[in-house]
């Protein structure tokens, strides 16, 4: 049976595709405060400012391709049983080739029903269009999770960390709660491998193995150690 290998991954892996990360040390997205794109009233103020903010934000991710650390994680697959846990929105690690992936904050490339939000739909193209609606008759919106709303997906994620063999942490500071609480769902016993530029404060951790490198770089090295080690 093969270990299961646990990656939670966050802006910094999709930064390297050219992606900008959702926070800038400025407090804006793309020039925007994030208080009128990315939370449930800034939707009910001005929907269509949100809807195309969101669009081009999707146009972006289609431009953008898998990197090498996306790559490698999916390769890693043939030897491990690779569950990705993400924060981004993109669907980077899908067309790398991944086939596991629990998606916290929602994938830009679906819209949902504003009136009930497990409705979800493939978006055709790269855009949502104001007065496309679902089958309640409610506006289409991203399916993206907005600050002050729940994350669903987050019990299912810590069941995933419980289970781990080997866990990954690649390109996150850990800064947003609740997927910043994972890391506590994972059993102490269990290596940690943390690949950051910036690692963030994690000492209270054990069997934490550091490593101070890009995403494309820090994953490619633990690829190998995981390889060398299976």
């Amino acid at each position: 049976m093969k270990k299961r290998l646990v990656v939670l991954t966050g802006a910094g892996i999709s930064a390297e595709s050219g992606l900008k990360t959702f926070r800038d040390s400025d407090g804006l997205w793309e020039g925007y405060n994030i208080t009128d794109v990315a939370t449930p009233s800034a939707w009910q103020r001005n929907p269509t400012l949100v809807q195309e903010f969101y669009n081009e934000r999707r146009k972006q991710v289609l431009k953008a391709e898998p990197n090498l650390a996306h790559l490698e994680l999916a390769k890693l697959e043939e030897d491990f049983d690779v569950q990705i846990i993400t924060q981004n929105i993109d669907d980077l690690h899908e067309r790398a080739g991944s086939t596991q992936i629990t998606h916290l904050h929602g994938i830009i490339t679906f819209a949902q029903s504003d009136k009930n939000p497990s409705l979800l739909y493939p978006i055709k193209g790269d855009e949502i269009k104001m007065g496309e609606l679902c089958e309640l008759g409610s506006q289409l919106r991203p399916h993206v999770v907005w600050f002050g709303e729940a994350v669903p997906m987050i019990e299912t994620a810590a069941f995933i960390c419980e289970e781990a063999d080997i866990f990954m942490l690649v390109g996150t500071s850990l800064a947003v709660y609740p997927a910043a609480g994972l890391l506590d769902f994972v059993p102490a016993n269990v290596p940690k491998y943390i690949i950051d530029p910036k690692i963030p404060l994690v000492n209270q951790y054990a069997n934490l193995i550091k490593i101070e490198k890009s995403a494309t770089a820090g994953v490619k090295e633990v690829a190998k150690l995981l390889k060398a080690n299976a």
